[in-house]
């Protein structure tokens, strides 16, 4: 199984850098099978039956890029050097794992000032990563990093225009809760409150779960043979009531779906025994072609970089010759890509 098995030609101009307005007037693709209806998003409620369930991830991102100031006292005074940062992860011994630009700028011991109440402390280097300690912890943090910081755009999008404040609202779900995302679940963006009344209307039931999703979720695949391919690890959280109402919905003859690949990955790791399970640990679950899925029916989720690992996924679920036909269609017909793009539904043939 090659990299390449995985690849295609995306028109620059189909990648979206604003998300549709209102959420639910995105456009959907819906695939039963290789058999591609082109709706809207706000039409999903006619795509799914009383008794589904669909399973939200409801993490919160939070606003990791910060750009800041080192001053450092030397022979020809005191000088400063501009230093941009995007937080990781949490580490347990209370760091922040972070990307730091130019990483060089910054030796370990020296503070980097964010804004008059935030700063924090380069403690460690490695890999071109650093551990910054923060000068502020829990509740007051999180306020100054809201003030400070910005949200952490796609680099599809970074590298386009920057964020601003309207991306505070656009990059969160309506559902956002528990603070750690450095990305979004991006497939939950196309819900708002009218839809998510049509579908409970419809009887349609929703679980949450959790999973932080990290910024390694935009790392490339570097190696030509995909099942050698290391995934990155994110903390997610399957609780005790999802998983019964995610078992609960299989016995009924429900189908489980998640609104996304984050919480897809999340629930099929809780269910490696081959029944769902309360879940909360790391999970660094690869998702390719030959995947058995023990609870996902169909999956609701946007359209993902080629060669990615997301596109992996994909066609393990609906099968890599309708994938490409899929994929095709999106393209001929130009769906919008990527984070603030369109969305697809997902209900493979088996």
């Amino acid at each position: 199984m090659q990299l390449s098995d995985f690849d295609f030609d995306l028109p620059e101009h189909l990648i979206a850098t604003r998300p549709a307005r209102p959420r639910s007037s995105a456009r959907l693709l819906v695939a039963q099978g290789d058999q591609i209806t082109d709706a809207r998003v706000s039409d999903l409620p006619d795509w799914l039956r009383p008794g589904d369930l669909l399973v939200l991830n409801d993490t919160r991102v939070i606003p990791a890029r910060l750009s800041g100031i080192r001053r450092r006292d030397g022979a020809q005074g005191l000088t400063e050097a501009r230093i941009e940062v995007t937080l990781l992860e949490p580490k347990a011994d209370g760091t922040w794992g972070a990307l730091i630009k130019p990483l060089k700028k910054v030796r370990e011991g020296e503070e980097i000032i964010f804004s008059s109440a935030l700063s924090a402390i380069l403690e460690a280097k490695d890999e071109g990563q650093g551990a910054l300690r923060f000068n502020l912890s829990g509740d007051d943090f999180d306020a100054a990093l809201n003030a400070a910081g910005a949200m952490p755009l796609p680099p599809y999008i970074a590298a386009k225009r920057p964020a601003d404040d309207q991306d505070r609202e656009d990059y969160q779900t309506v559902w956002a809760r528990n603070t750690g995302a450095v990305a979004a679940p991006t497939a939950s963006l196309h819900f708002d409150a009218p839809l998510l009344a049509a579908l409970r209307d419809k009887g349609v039931q929703f679980t949450h779960v959790t999973l932080h999703v990290g910024a390694g979720t935009f790392l490339p695949v570097k190696v030509e043979d995909v099942t050698r391919h290391k995934m990155h690890g994110e903390w997610g959280e399957v609780s005790e009531q999802a998983a019964q109402d995610i078992a609960r919905t299989k016995a009924a003859g429900g189908r489980v779906i998640p609104v996304g690949t984050t919480a897809l990955r999340l629930i099929e790791t809780a269910a490696r025994g081959g029944q769902i399970a309360a879940y909360r640990d790391v999970t660094d679950i690869f998702i390719y072609p030959g995947f058995t899925f023990h609870v996902a029916d169909a999956l609701m989720t946007n359209f993902h970089l080629p060669k990615s690992t997301l596109m992996m996924l994909v066609s393990a679920l609906m099968g890599p010759q309708t994938i490409r036909h899929i994929y095709a269609h999106a393209i001929e017909t130009e769906y919008r890509f990527f984070s603030y793009g369109d969305a697809s539904l997902m209900i493979p043939s088996r």
